[in-house]
């Protein structure tokens, strides 16, 4: 049995356990201001810049296909919002029930990568930014800005959303400023609003940057919506969090491209400064801070899917707030030395980083989504995703590890980044439509091959009481 967690503390005492129905508490709504207020920071107008300075889009097309990738990637994102009222765990905890106990290690240990990269991208830009605003040294600034970020994943759930929710507020009113400031009050260079152009290649690559974005936090949507209700509501769910992460990435994302077009010749932090005029100073400390609350997030997924790896190696271990403490440090520490590593090109790295990841994430969540929406509708049996042996899932369940496997080897001939350019992507004059061949096949492969499976060894769906798993 679950021991009550005191509901007043600011420290979070749970870590990947089950959440009791009695523990539940909050809204929907709640879901609309984390999303929002923690896109709207230095790296998603860095994503932006990307359309325009770095794949020669205009400004109208370099917006296009941010606007599309984002729409399209936040389909997917968001649909994943509604596991965590039902199930009450941890997002790659429930991985297990598609994966098996042993085989959702394959898709984990890649997330806490993901995870990591993100974390040591996020300190890069943040630590540049605290250091053009007060001349500290560089490599100082970059490690305050993740220690801050650590010691926020260390209190974690409820710390998160309070810091998400300020955000939301102070970064969302700082974005309209620095609008307003570029439109209104900074002399743009002629050519701004005349450079670049259209290009398939470069549109393409826009909107899959603009759809990872989306996608790439598909593997922690559920983290922020296990404690709530269980009757939250797939719909009201679904749009609180669509609605948050598209508006709070689509505008810096176009403020970002305006950037690109604008001063070419900066980087992300000085043409944000120079974008904004004379209110650049604090529009940059704001988005500095707003770095500080999404590297929270990563870094308090990123141990969550430490504690999985750990919890699923030894299956009576049960992870407590320090456990998480420790490997949170320990997360820093490993993403410190990369962000001192990858700071000096940080966006050629980050580009190919971005593109590589779609490759891994797309088939996990074609396969996760249709697992929870098609085949079991939602309905799972809490109690043995906790068990050593997979319980009623197994360990290795070989339509999800197929299809994964399958997955990757299906986007290989389509992807187009500075690494790898695949054979039809070549055909398609360098247009990268690898998440799209992967989404489009994998989807369908997965629930007629887990349907077939059924059909031929005579099971039904069961629809387990969760009443029971309460105690987990």
């Amino acid at each position: 049995m679950s021991t009550p967690a005191p509901s007043h503390e600011a420290l979070e005492i749970r870590t990947i356990e089950h959440i009791p129905i009695a523990e539940r508490h909050g809204r929907a709504s709640q879901l609309f201001t984390i999303w929002f207020g923690s896109n709207i920071m230095l790296l998603t107008i860095a994503t932006g810049l990307l359309g325009t300075l770095v794949y020669g889009l205009s400004i109208p097309w370099a917006i296009a296909a941010l606007v599309l990738g984002n729409l399209a990637g936040g389909v997917v994102m968001a649909l994943h919002a509604a596991q965590g009222p039902q199930m009450g765990v941890p997002q790659m905890l429930q991985t297990r029930a598609q994966f098996g106990s042993q085989g959702s290690l394959l898709v984990v240990v890649i997330v806490v990568a993901m995870y990591t990269a993100f974390f040591a991208s996020n300190m890069v830009l943040g630590g540049q930014g605290l250091s053009n605003l007060t001349g500290l040294d560089e490599t100082l600034a970059i490690t305050v800005i993740g220690a801050i970020s650590a010691a926020g994943a260390i209190f974690g759930y409820k710390v998160i959303h309070a810091m998400a929710g300020v955000m939301s507020v102070v970064a969302g009113s700082l974005l309209v400023l620095a609008f307003v400031m570029l439109l209104a009050f900074v002399d743009l260079p002629a050519a701004t609003w005349s450079s670049g152009g259209f290009g398939w290649a470069g549109f393409m690559g826009t909107v899959s940057l603009a759809a990872l974005w989306q996608i790439a936090y598909a593997p922690y949507v559920s983290d922020y919506t296990r404690y709530l209700p269980r009757d939250t509501g797939v719909r009201a769910a679904f749009w609180a969090t669509y609605g948050g992460s598209t508006l709070g990435s689509i505008i810096p994302m176009i403020f970002g491209a305006i950037l690109g077009a604008a001063f070419p010749a900066l980087d992300t932090v000085g043409a944000v400064r120079a974008g904004a005029g004379p209110a650049g100073a604090v529009v940059l400390l704001v988005f500095v801070v707003g770095i500080v609350t999404t590297n929270t997030m990563n870094l308090y997924c990123g141990a969550l899917s430490v504690l999985t790896i750990g919890q699923t190696l030894r299956a009576r271990w049960q992870p407590q707030a320090k456990a998480r403490s420790v490997v949170v440090v320990a997360l820093f520490v490993v993403a410190l030395g990369l962000a001192q590593l990858g700071k000096g090109d940080f966006l050629t790295n980050f580009v190919n980083f971005m593109l590589l990841l779609l490759c891994a994430l797309v088939p996990w969540t074609a396969v996760n989504l249709v697992d929870y929406y098609l085949v079991r509708h939602g309905e799972y049996d809490i109690s043995a995703l906790f068990r050593a042996d997979g319980g009623v899932y197994g360990r290795y369940n070989v339509p999800a590890i197929g299809c994964y496997v399958i997955g990757i080897a299906v986007q290989i001939p389509f992807l187009s980044n500075a690494l790898y350019v695949g054979p039809l992507a070549e055909a398609l004059h360098g247009v990268d439509i690898s998440w799209i061949a992967g989404l489009a096949i994998i989807s369908p492969l997965y629930y007629f091959w887990v349907r077939g499976l059924r059909r031929s060894s005579g099971a039904r769906a069961t629809a387990p009481d969760l009443a029971e798993a309460e105690g987990v």
